[in-house]
């Protein structure tokens, strides 16, 4: 059974779990349905949201808490667990706000920064702010692929639907730089403090 198929007969539920297993697929056809007014546009984007926040904290659970387990250790192995240690210690709250974007790497790194030393409340933020832009995008992104089709079938897609997703993204988007930015600063300041405290330990 094809995934729009799927998410048509589950719905909701279908997004949840396709976001958190396989990924941008099936939460751009939620919202390429959504633009069917097959379901609500606000509910696929929550629905994709919370299904890829979940799915990353029981990663990062899994890093965290079972690191010396046969998977987590034969994961470790791989170079792509490497690499997304490199560029987490280079880059820390960068690199949690974007892993979920880079190819290859999505489902290894929330394993490897649960071995890392990323405290779990600073990882928990990032990822809730993180999962939140990821949905809105792609399933923003299905949406958007929904009204080409409507223009190809001959109808339109009326800027009252349009006007207030962008408004959502823009705003949205607005608030998740602010934050990435807060918290970098933050993160930097507390590192710099621990470095000082060391030093003349």
């Amino acid at each position: 059974m094809a995934i729009e198929a799927l998410i048509a007969r589950y719905g909701l539920a279908a997004i949840f779990l396709g976001a958190g297993v396989e990924g941008e697929t099936c939460v751009i056809a939620g919202g390429v349905l959504a633009h069917r007014h097959l379901l609500p546009l606000s509910a696929a984007i929550v629905a994709a949201a919370a299904g890829s926040f979940v799915a990353d904290q029981l990663f990062f659970a899994g890093g965290r808490y079972f690191r010396e387990h046969p998977r987590v250790r034969a994961m470790a192995k791989k170079p792509g667990f490497a690499k997304a240690l490199v560029t987490l210690e280079r880059h820390p709250v960068l690199f949690v706000m974007g892993f979920r974007f880079l190819y290859g790497l999505r489902t290894v790194s929330p394993i490897a920064i649960g071995t890392s030393h990323i405290r779990t409340r600073t990882f928990l933020l990032l990822n809730a702010l993180a999962a939140a832009l990821w949905g809105s995008l792609f399933t923003g992104i299905g949406y958007g692929f929904g009204g080409g089709i409507e223009r190809l079938l001959g109808g339109s897609l009326s800027a009252s639907h349009v006007l207030p997703l962008v408004a959502v993204a823009l705003v949205l988007l607005v608030a998740i730089a602010q934050a990435v930015r807060w918290l970098h600063h933050r993160y930097a300041d507390h590192c710099e403090r621990a470095a000082t405290t060391g030093a003349r330990a």
